[in-house]
């Protein structure tokens, strides 16, 4: 597992414990998705490309570094909509670019009903948003359009990973690194991860 990046951080650590808590209300769960997503985004993207870059200062001439990366976010619908809050706190500049795909019920297969990515691609590196990573259908999915996109840098950022949906996006994509809050036991007969917090979009957004 040399791409999958689990964060350590006890902040993740505790707004996770709390985000998994069935008697967390849906306003607070979708700011502590938000909260989240911020600090994956931190640990995300800590390799991007920077080129030096000076500024005055009110005491003078200060050598810095102003990032070079194009970057693109592109949440899965509807779910990795919660995400996107907390990564443009981060990266207030990025383009965002919606990939609507639902999972079929009885095959667990991803469907896709939603693609406006023009036709060049406008950004050099994406990070796939989406709160979990189950069958890994939806991410093996997207990280196919992307690639035919022509994006050259693609990286996953979740909260909770399956050991399934792992395996599914490594040997899919082994180039794209993961980055997540947590990896769980397994998935269950529906596809749903275990332990878990439940469906993410639904205790976001209420329904």
């Amino acid at each position: 597992m040399s791409q999958v990046y689990v964060s350590q951080h006890p902040l993740a650590l505790h707004k996770l414990t709390v985000l998994r808590d069935k008697t967390t209300d849906h306003r607070s769960f979708r700011e502590l998705v938000r909260e989240l997503a911020l600090l994956l985004c931190y640990e995300a993207t800590q390799d991007l490309h920077v080129s030096p870059a000076t500024v005055t200062t009110p005491m003078g001439n200060a050598q810095g570094y102003k990032t070079e990366d194009t970057i693109g976010l592109v949440p899965i619908l509807r779910a990795g909509l919660g995400l996107v809050d907390g990564v443009m706190e981060l990266l207030p500049s990025v383009q965002v670019w919606h990939i609507g795909l639902y999972r079929d019920e009885k095959t667990l297969r991803p469907v896709e009903y939603y693609n406006r990515l023009p036709t060049e691609p406008t950004v050099n590196v994406c990070l796939v948003l989406d709160p979990m990573l189950a069958t890994g259908g939806s991410a093996v999915a997207t990280v196919d359009i992307l690639k035919r996109w022509g994006v050259q840098r693609i990286k996953f950022l979740g909260l909770i990973a399956a050991p399934e949906g792992i395996e599914r996006l490594t040997t899919a994509h082994p180039d794209v690194p993961i980055h997540v809050a947590a990896v769980d036991d397994r998935l269950n007969d529906i596809g749903f991860i275990v332990p878990g917090l439940g469906d993410a979009g639904d205790r976001q957004f209420g329904t």
